[in-house]
C-alpha cells in the first residue's frame, strides 16, 4: 500500500473536533494539542471543519482561523484535508482555493443543500463540482451522506469522476454503503482513486471487503481504527475481524449515543484538552451517557486516555 502522505491518499483519516474552552471561544492551544495527539495516535491524515468539527456554528474568520492554526502547526507532518462545503458555487469554490493556497492537501465537499427542502437537481450538482473542480489543483472528495438529502447515485457519481479532473475521493456514508462502494469502484475503475469509509467506522469491515481504502472516523481513537485497518491491508483479514469485534462496542456508542461529542469527551478526560464544551444550541451529554462512553473505552486502552497523563 502506498505511504498514506503521498497520493493516492489512504488510511486512517479522522475528522478533527474543533476546540471550545468553557465560554465557548476557540481554544488554539487545546486545538493544537488536539492535533498532536491524533497525529500521536496514529492518524495518517486528518480533516478539519467537518460537521462533527461543528463547522455550523462557526464564523467566517473562524474558520479561517481553524484552517490556518492547524496546517501551520501540522506542518505538512500528515495530509490534512480541509472541509468547504458551501451552498453557493462561487462561495464553495473560494473556499476550496484558500484551503489550497494555505497547505491543504484535499477539500471535502457536500452537494448542494440548504434546510429539508432547498436542493439542486442533478446538472446543478453536477456544474456545482465542476466549478469547484476547475478552481483547485488538489483532489475533492465528495461526502455522500444523509444529513444532505440529497441522492447521487452510483453511476453520477462515477460520471462526474470520470469528467471532472479532480473529483477522485468518495466518502461513502449512506445505507448499504458496502454495496454502493463496491458499485463506485467497478462503474469508475481506476479514476476512483479514494473510496472511503464513514460513519463513525460502524461499517468499516463491510466496507473494507467491498474496497474501501480510507477510513474517515470521530478523531477520539484513531489508534483503535489502524489495529482494524492496518492487518486488514497486511492480509491478515481474520485478525482484522477480531479487531473489529473489539472495538465495535465503543464505535457503536460513539454513532449511536454521542455524535460529535464523543472525541472531545474522551480527550478531557485524558488530558489532551481542557475542556469539552459543544457550542450552543448543542447540549452537553448526559452525564450518563458521558460515563458509559469512558467506561467502554477504558476497557479499550485507547491512547486517548494516557496522552496528556
Amino acid at each position: 500500500m502506498a505511504s498514506p502522505a503521498q497520493r493516492p491518499y489512504r488510511g486512517v483519516f479522522p475528522v478533527a473536533p474543533t476546540i471550545f474552552d468553557a465560554n465557548g471561544n476557540l481554544d488554539l492551544d487545546g486545538q493544537r494539542r488536539c492535533v498532536d495527539f491524533m497525529i500521536d495516535a496514529g492518524s495518517h491524515g486528518i480533516c478539519i471543519l467537518a460537521n462533527f468539527s461543528e463547522q455550523f456554528v462557526l464564523t467566517d474568520a473562524e474558520r479561517d482561523t481553524v484552517m490556518h492554526a492547524v496546517l501551520e502547526h501540522v506542518a505538512g507532518r500528515i495530509p490534512v484535508i480541509v472541509t468547504t462545503t458551501h451552498f453557493s458555487s462561487a462561495v464553495c469554490a473560494a473556499r476550496s482555493r484558500q484551503a489550497e493556497v494555505a497547505g491543504a492537501a484535499m477539500v471535502m465537499i457536500m452537494p448542494p443543500y440548504h434546510g429539508a427542502t432547498f436542493r439542486v437537481p442533478e446538472a446543478g450538482i453536477y456544474e456545482f463540482f465542476r466549478v469547484v473542480s476547475d478552481a483547485v489543483g488538489i483532489p475533492i472528495m465528495i461526502q455522500d451522506a444523509p444529513v444532505a438529502g440529497t441522492p447521487l447515485s452510483v453511476d453520477f457519481l462515477a460520471r462526474m469522476a470520470k469528467e471532472l479532473a479532480n473529483v477522485r475521493y468518495f466518502k461513502i456514508e449512506v445505507p448499504m454503503a458496502a454495496n454502493k462502494l463496491r458499485g463506485l469502484i467497478e462503474k469508475g475503475g481506476s479514476v476512483i482513486e479514494g473510496p472511503w469509509d464513514g460513519e463513525e467506522a460502524i461499517t468499516l469491515m463491510a466496507d473494507l471487503d467491498a474496497g474501501a481504502t480510507g477510513a474517515m472516523t470521530g478523531g477520539g481513537y484513531p489508534d483503535g481504527i489502524r489495529q482494524i485497518m492496518d492487518p486488514f491491508f497486511a492480509g491478515r483479514r481474520e485478525e482484522a475481524m477480531q479487531a473489529y469485534a473489539r472495538w465495535l462496542p465503543l464505535i457503536n456508542y460513539e454513532n449511536r449515543q454521542c455524535g460529535l461529542h464523543a472525541c472531545k469527551v474522551l480527550m478531557r478526560e485524558g488530558g489532551v484538552i481542557r475542556s469539552d464544551m459543544v457550542r450552543h444550541p448543542l447540549q452537553p451529554l448526559h452525564p450518563a451517557t458521558r460515563a458509559g462512553l469512558i467506561e467502554i473505552a477504558r476497557q479499550l486502552d485507547p491512547v486517548v486516555l494516557r496522552w496528556g497523563r
